[in-house]
C-alpha cells in the first residue's frame, strides 16, 4: 500500500508543476514545441518509472513471493511497457474524441489546455475506481475474461462501422441533465466555469466541454481497462502503466491534433489492436500468448498503420474523425463487394501479423510478409504502393515478388 501511496503522491506533484507552469505563463494557446517537450517528459518519466518497476518486483517490494501477482523484475517492466503502449495505442481514439468535442463546442484554443487538465483529474480518479473493481471481478469471477473479451471485439467492430463525427452532445444525458439544474450563458467568460449574472449562478460552455470530455472518457474507459486487463491483472501495473498513459493525452492532443488526418490508417491499426487483445483475453486460460510476442504484435499492428499514413498520399482528410469505413461507405447495404473487401482485410492483416511474429520466432516470416501485403493489394491502395516500395527497395522481396518490370512484361 505504501507504494501506491508514493505513486499517487508523485503524480499529483508532476500535475501541481504542470498547473503551476500554467498559471505562471496565464491562459495562452498551447505551442507545438510546449506540448512536444510536454509529451517527451511524460515518455521520459514513464519508463524512469519502469526501471523502478524492475527493482521493485525484482526484490518483491509491492507482493510478497508467495503472491499470485508476484513476478520477476524484466517480466513485470514488460507487462508494465506493454500495457503502457496498448493505453498509450487507444488514446489516439480520445484525442479524435477531444477534437471534435473542441469543434462542436467552438472552444478557444487557448482555452482547451485548461479543459484537458481538469479532464485529467477526472479520468484518474475514474480509473482508479474502475481499475479496483475490474481487477476484484476478473480475481473472484474467471468468467469475466470472456465478457472483457468479448467487449474488446465488439468495439472494434464499432470503430470500424460507425461515425464519429455524427456525435451529438446536446444529447449527451449528463449534458441534458445538468442544464436542468443550471442555466447555461450563450458565450464564454474567459477561463470561467462558472458565473454569476444578474444574480444567477450560471454554467459556461468551457463547462459543458469537460462534462463531454469525462463522459467520453468513461465510455474509453470501458473499453481501454479490458484492454489493459488481456496483458496483465497485476492492479498496480495496470494502474500505472494507464495513469502515465492518461497524463501524457493532454500534451500529446496538441502534438496530434494538426496531424490527425494524415494518420488516418493508424485508426485501422487501433481495429486490430482491440481485436488482438480481446482475442488474447477470450484465448487466455487454454492457449495463453507470451507477453514479448503479444509486445511485438502490437508494434507490427501499429507500424503497419502508421506506415500505410506515411506512404499514401490520400491519407489527408477534410474532416477530424472520419469513420474508419470510409472505404465501405456502403457497409448497411453489405454487398458482396464490401463483404469481399473486409474478407480481404481480415485474412490479409492475419498472414501480415503472423509474418512479423515469424520474424523473431521460428518460421518463414519473410514468405508470408509479401503473401498477405499481396492479398491485401487486390483490394486497398495503400497496400499496393506498400508492396512496390518493398519491391524496389529490398532484393530478398523482388526475388519472392518479382520485379515490377517483370509484371509488366507478364501482362
Amino acid at each position: 500500500m505504501i507504494f501506491w501511496i508514493l505513486f499517487l503522491i508523485a503524480i499529483s506533484l508532476m500535475i501541481y508543476l504542470d498547473l503551476f507552469f500554467e498559471k505562471k505563463k496565464g491562459l495562452h494557446e498551447m505551442t507545438f514545441g510546449e506540448s512536444m517537450t510536454w509529451t517527451l517528459i511524460w515518455v521520459s518519466a514513464a519508463l524512469l518509472f519502469n526501471l523502478g518497476v524492475y527493482w521493485l518486483y525484482e526484490h518483491h517490494m509491492i507482493y510478497p513471493e508467495s503472491s499470485p501477482h508476484s513476478s520477476g523484475g524484466k517480466e513485470a517492466a514488460l507487462l508494465f511497457f506493454t500495457g503502457y503502449l496498448v493505453e498509450k495505442s487507444l488514446s489516439l481514439d480520445n484525442v479524435f474524441v477531444i477534437a471534435l468535442i473542441f469543434s462542436y463546442f467552438h472552444v478557444p484554443p487557448h482555452l482547451q489546455h485548461r479543459v484537458l487538465i481538469w479532464g485529467v483529474f477526472g479520468a484518474i480518479v475514474l480509473r482508479f475506481v474502475m481499475i479496483l473493481f475490474g481487477a476484484a471481478l476478473i480475481t473472484h469471477f474467471t468468467f469475466m475474461n470472456y465478457i472483457f473479451g468479448a467487449i474488446l471485439i465488439f468495439t472494434a467492430v464499432k470503430m470500424l462501422v460507425i461515425k464519429q463525427e455524427n456525435m451529438h452532445p446536446e444529447t449527451n444525458p449528463v449534458i441534458m441533465f445538468a442544464k436542468k439544474l443550471m442555466p447555461v450563458t450563450h458565450e464564454f467568460h474567459g477561463a470561467n466555469f462558472f458565473v454569476r449574472i444578474n444574480g444567477v449562478l450560471m454554467m459556461t460552455p468551457l463547462f459543458l466541454s469537460l462534462l463531454v470530455v469525462e463522459t467520453s472518457d468513461v465510455i474509453f474507459a470501458i473499453d481501454s481497462i479490458p484492454a489493459i486487463f488481456s496483458i496483465t491483472t497485476d492492479p498496480f501495473l495496470v494502474f500505472t502503466s494507464n495513469i502515465f498513459a492518461i497524463l501524457g493525452l493532454r500534451s500529446l492532443y496538441f502534438v496530434l491534433a494538426t496531424a490527425i488526418n494524415r494518420f488516418y490508417y493508424l485508426r485501422f491499426s487501433l481495429v486490430f489492436l482491440l481485436a488482438f487483445v480481446g482475442v488474447k483475453m477470450l484465448t487466455a486460460h487454454h492457449y495463453p500468448i507470451d507477453t514479448t510476442l503479444s509486445l511485438y504484435i502490437i508494434l507490427g499492428i501499429l507500424l503497419v498503420g502508421v506506415a500505410a499514413s506515411l506512404i499514401t498520399k490520400d491519407g489527408f482528410i477534410s474532416a477530424f474523425a472520419l469513420p474508419i469505413y470510409i472505404q465501405f461507405r456502403d457497409i448497411a447495404i453489405m454487398t458482396a463487394k464490401d463483404i469481399r473487401r473486409i474478407a480481404v482485410l481480415f485474412a490479409g492483416i492475419v498472414i501480415l501479423l503472423a509474418g512479423l511474429a515469424m520474424l523473431v520466432l521460428p518460421g518463414p516470416g519473410l514468405i508470408f510478409i509479401p503473401i498477405g501485403l499481396m492479398l491485401l493489394a487486390k483490394e486497398f491502395l495503400w497496400a499496393r504502393r506498400l508492396l512496390n516500395k518493398l519491391r524496389n527497395s529490398n532484393k530478398t522481396f523482388q526475388k519472392i515478388l518479382g520485379s515490377p518490370e517483370e509484371e509488366k512484361g507478364d501482362k
